[in-house]
């Protein structure tokens, strides 16, 4: 019998002291830096290891939460999922999502993007989930597509980095349309 925080492809699981050997790796792949708005300097382990346990300690907090993913067959790190900007006056809540290089186009994103859904709208009763992808990433406008996000509109020239401006692209999805499209999550 499947756990709660267990999908098709992937587990959710918490950020523990321990990991931030693999935040560090992770933050050395470059590719995964160009697909946010900023290049960032290169990080020191130690700081990777005040991060972690800081994170690990501070547990969950208005409704954030920062998770490891996990591949489910061979518990292979494979990359984060965290909630921010979470609002439950308004029922609304956004996301990020990390996936290592060598783990993409796996179904490990979808899998862990569809539980945070799930935890999101079932049990903390948000309404709305809001995503924001910057137009030169093209693989996550189209996995958000695929996902059935709905494109909801351009905020123009919202980031410089690469040394020009890009648009954010936004996306969002009801409860409603999570519940059509992704039954089988309803009832695991």
């Amino acid at each position: 019998m499947k756990q709660y925080w267990e999908g098709h492809r992937v587990r959710l699981r918490a950020l523990e002291p321990s990991d931030a050997m693999r935040h560090f790796e992770l933050d050395r792949e470059r590719d995964v830096d160009r697909n946010l708005d900023a290049i960032m300097p290169p990080n020191s382990l130690a700081r990777a290891e005040k991060w972690a346990r800081e994170v690990s300690e501070q547990g969950f907090r208005d409704d954030e939460f920062f998770f490891e993913i996990e591949a489910l067959d061979t518990g292979e790190f494979v990359g984060s999922i965290s909630t921010h900007h979470c609002d439950p006056r308004v029922g609304r809540f956004s996301y990020g999502i990390s996936i290592r290089e060598g783990a993409r186009r796996q179904g490990y994103a979808s899998d862990a993007i569809c539980l945070v859904l799930r935890y999101h709208f079932l049990e903390r009763r948000y309404q709305k989930c809001d995503v924001g992808v910057f137009s030169f990433n093209e693989s996550s406008a189209k996995l958000h597509e695929r996902l059935g996000f709905q494109l909801e509109g351009r905020r123009r020239r919202a980031t410089y980095t690469g040394g020009a401006f890009h648009d954010e692209i936004l996306f969002g999805m009801t409860i409603e349309e999570f519940s059509e499209r992704y039954p089988e999550y309803l009832k695991m």
